[in-house]
């Protein structure tokens, strides 16, 4: 825009600046007529409070008296004593431009809670836990389904569903658990009333076993347990409500039936999770390793790289909750 006023400053037509430029007369027109931003400082009002009447309903709204009160509340007893040093607004702008604009009350601060940082490296390890409500007959009845799953091999160790939630049904599962498939190094679970009941926690504790729990109000802290309700519920065969809890229990175990022995999971090699819980992978990857051999004798040609299976049938070394960033090195 400068060159444009500058060949119009020297007398060239602004149909001809416009071509030299390539700028629209209209926005150089525009450009014109916009009101240039000054430079000089704004004038100080003149109903402004001077520095030392800052100061002081600073010190007042700090003051032991006011410290805990909103400005409104202080300039009404101010106004009762007799006493006007600024508007409630004015006070606002004050506390603002000193960062005091904030509850002022004392209020209990809760510390925060650590993330959890968990890691499994084969099956067994780490099992986490979660309850999902299961709509009953009608509008407003519920099942619960207890659901613990083991983080490594995404196998379904135990479902149990109840007309209720509470403690010492899911320490009775989790020992029926433990005698099938082992006692795990960690279980993870939110911090939901049966998560964190005596009767849990006595259990875990006379088992050595490690008890993780999330983050208050983060889900992504229990994603293992929340990645398959949300497989569970968005299935087609998922039904709107369940007639009785017969019906709801039948149903989750021939759903859990077919998620371990047929479902080919992508965070396990597209393996299905009774493959890796109970090490037969290694006899499917052998086979598969065959079966590509094998096509790619026949056809190399479609064949673009030297790998022979595809990463998306790698099984991963570790399974994370909530995997530590690396540690950034100085350069």
């Amino acid at each position: 825009m400068g060159a444009f006023q500058a060949l119009r400053g020297a007398g060239t037509t602004t149909r001809a600046a416009a071509a030299m430029t390539g700028i629209a007369r209209s926005s150089a027109d525009r450009d014109r007529r916009r009101p240039s931003l000054s430079t000089r400082p704004r004038p100080v009002p003149a109903n402004a409070l001077t520095v030392a009447e800052r100061e002081e309903v600073l010190r007042l709204l700090d003051s032991p008296q006011f410290v805990d009160a909103a400005p409104a509340q202080v300039y009404a007893v101010l106004l009762d004593q007799g006493v006007y040093v600024g508007s409630i607004a004015t006070m606002y702008r004050i506390l603002r431009e000193h960062r005091q604009v904030r509850e002022r009350r004392r209020l209990a601060r809760h510390p925060a809670r650590s993330r959890p940082e968990l890691v499994a490296t084969g099956p067994r390890q780490v099992f986490s836990w979660d309850i999902t409500k299961l709509a009953g007959p009608v509008k407003g009845s519920y099942f619960d389904a207890y659901v613990m799953i083991d983080v490594y091999s995404r196998y379904i160790v135990g479902i149990r569903v109840h007309a209720r939630e509470s403690g010492p049904l899911a320490a009775s599962m989790m020992r029926e658990i433990f005698d099938v498939h082992g006692v795990p190094h960690v279980v993870h679970a939110d911090r939901g009333t049966s998560m964190t009941s005596k009767s849990v926690a006595d259990l875990l504790e006379d088992l050595t076993v490690t008890r993780s729990h999330s983050r208050p109000k983060v889900s992504n802290d229990n994603p293992y347990s929340e990645a398959w309700f949300k497989t569970l519920k968005y299935a087609p065969v998922f039904p709107d409500r369940f007639a009785s809890l017969a019906a709801a229990r039948t149903f989750m175990t021939d759903f859990v039936t077919w998620y371990n022995s047929c479902h080919r999971h992508s965070g396990i090699g597209l393996h299905t999770p009774a493959e890796v819980h109970h090490g037969r992978h290694h006899i499917v990857r052998a086979g598969r390793q065959d079966t590509l051999a094998a096509a790619r004798a026949a056809h190399p040609e479609r064949f673009s790289t030297d790998r022979l299976l595809p990463k998306i049938l790698d099984l991963p070394e570790q399974v994370w909750i909530n995997k530590p960033e690396p540690e950034t090195q100085a350069a």
